[in-house]
């Protein structure tokens, strides 16, 4: 297999033709008052990690405040049972065994937990949800441990935060709608929880470098991603990569003339950051954590860049901040994550637009935390609704994996999986592999690899249009949003065979079309999460 460029390419911006889409986004046909939707795909959380306690918080002396308002419904979280006897203190999980603990804002940094498609299967037993700490808790630190707590042991996955650290995410919740029943698409790490965002398949492999331990056998000779290779041809990527063969939502939205966008942190490679790093080794560090610095750009983190039709492997900056959306523009749709502000400052506002925060602003435990994470999070929302546009924008947050961070409720199974790497019902086995969605082969009529429902997630909606207030209870997961895309742009249009859109929920239920809408700004404080004052 050809091996992926090792060097770096860096166009820069010039002056060039608009393209023209069939529509701009504001006069685009849409199915709902939404014209514009922006996508915030943070990293790695569980439901239970972010919003177990929700909407009740510790308050303790020296953190943000969160008190609730009046009427807040309640969620699918930790009960006392699971607070205090919780099934993780299965002795097989040896010294990790532990109830839920909450982690204070000083712990905000910690750990990266084990979130493999077979680890994450082992830990949920069958439905049993029981052996965390054996298959994906790693111990600490960091964090720094409070007390008695078991972050020094793989107990440490069972560690929690409430709205006193997560404040800004609590707030939202209580100004906007949020799910306590959304979910990975499959089990597995980031790869997967991205492919599926865009796509809702994951199976259909056609190029590769650096062997197949990234993969797992479809039935049928093909392969099926389960890890976390990097996207083939980026100059970016390491020595495993791969491409994918399926259509996602870019084809869709280019053949329809609806602007969109992928805009990455650390994209642009010709940018020098105030430590002197450039390139594919841009790196920044946190303002508010000691971890040292970590690379903004995170190959596998866009995906996109796995598809011939849609990768921009070169990195190649857009013609103008007029181009950009535009399918005529050498950036191909894939740009850097300050190309939204601007372009979107200039009056260039594409319709569809996915946001990926540099690395230690991703939420991704061991290069990022959720005080960074918030960081990121409020300057989006308060940007978007400084802008005439508001009216008609959703902000959508939600996650690519959960980390394999402890969470109590186990999803529909919807897609069956028998394969070596298959372990939620036993050796081998999710449930049946003969009821398995097909793959992109048309002779795979069952293809293997893709056990899903995963691990549940936060989801939020920050729109004018979003019910206030609300707890959305409908089973939901990542190709939701791929499916109301669709809905309201593309007249219900499908990925096509195979793809988890085609038996998803949307996520309109979160949204409330009927209301008049209140359009004055919820500015929050970037750095505490708490309203602007």
């Amino acid at each position: 297999m050809r091996q992926p460029l090792s060097w770096c390419l860096v166009a820069a911006i010039v002056a060039g033709p608009v393209a023209t889409p069939i529509a701009s986004a504001a006069e685009a046909k849409t199915a709902t008052p939404i014209k514009h939707i922006v996508i915030i795909f943070g990293e790695n959380q569980s439901f239970d990690h972010y919003f177990g306690t929700y909407p009740n918080a510790l308050n303790v002396n020296g953190e943000p405040a969160f008190n609730a308002l009046p009427n807040t419904p309640s969620v699918n979280g930790l009960s006392n049972a699971l607070l205090n006897n919780n099934p993780n203190l299965n002795p097989a999980n040896g010294a990790g065994a532990a109830n839920p603990f909450r982690l204070d804002r000083t712990q905000a940094f910690t750990q990266d937990m084990s979130h493999d498609y077979m680890p994450e299967q082992q830990a949920f037993d069958g439905g049993a949800m029981d052996l965390f700490p054996e298959y994906t808790g790693y111990p600490g630190p960091p964090p720094t441990q409070r007390d008695k707590q078991p972050v020094l042991t793989t107990g440490l996955v069972m560690g929690y935060y409430d709205g006193n650290t997560t404040t800004a995410l609590w707030n939202y919740a209580q100004h906007f709608a949020m799910s306590d029943n959304s979910y990975s698409t499959d089990f597995g790490p980031s790869t997967v929880g991205a492919i599926n965002l865009i796509s809702g398949q994951t199976n259909g492999v056609v190029n590769y470098t650096g062997g197949t331990g990234s993969f797992v056998g479809d039935g049928n000779g093909g392969y099926t991603v389960i890890g976390d290779p990097d996207p083939y041809g980026d100059v970016c990527s390491g020595s495993e990569t791969a491409q994918m063969g399926s259509k996602n939502i870019g084809d869709l939205l280019n053949a329809a003339g609806i602007t969109w966008g992928w805009f990455a942190g650390g994209f642009n490679l010709g940018i020098v950051n105030s430590n002197g790093t450039t390139g594919c080794n841009r790196s920044s560090s946190s303002p508010i954590v000691v971890a040292g610095p970590q690379a903004d750009y995170v190959p596998h983190h866009t995906p996109f860049q796995y598809y011939a039709s849609t990768s921009n492997p070169t990195h190649a900056r857009p013609k103008s901040l007029q181009t950009i959306g535009y399918s005529l523009d050498p950036a191909n749709h894939d740009y850097d994550i300050n190309d939204f502000f601007s372009a979107v400052s200039a009056g260039n506002f594409p319709a569809v637009s996915f946001l990926k925060a540099i690395a230690i602003q991703d939420a991704h435990p061991g290069n990022s935390d959720p005080l960074d994470e918030q960081q990121f999070v409020v300057k989006v929302a308060n940007f978007l609704q400084s802008l005439p546009d508001w009216s008609s924008t959703a902000l959508i947050v939600l996650y690519d994996d959960s980390d394999g961070w402890y969470d109590h409720q186990l999803g529909t199974i919807v897609n069956g999986s028998n394969t070596s790497a298959d372990a939620l019902s036993g050796p081998g086995n999710c449930g049946s592999g003969a009821n398995a969605l097909p793959g992109v082969n048309p002779a795979t009529v069952h293809a293997q690899g893709r056990c899903g429902y995963g691990p549940r997630q936060p989801l939020l909606v920050i729109s004018p249009w979003a019910q206030h207030n609300y707890v959305d209870h409908s089973v939901t997961d990542q190709t939701a949003v791929l499916r109301f895309i669709e809905d309201n742009w593309l007249g219900g249009q499908r990925i096509g065979q195979g793809s988890y859109d085609g038996i998803a929920n949307s996520i309109t239920s979160l949204f409330d079309f009927s209301q008049t809408i209140n359009t004055t700004p919820y500015i929050l404080n970037e750095w505490t999460g708490e309203p602007a004052k």
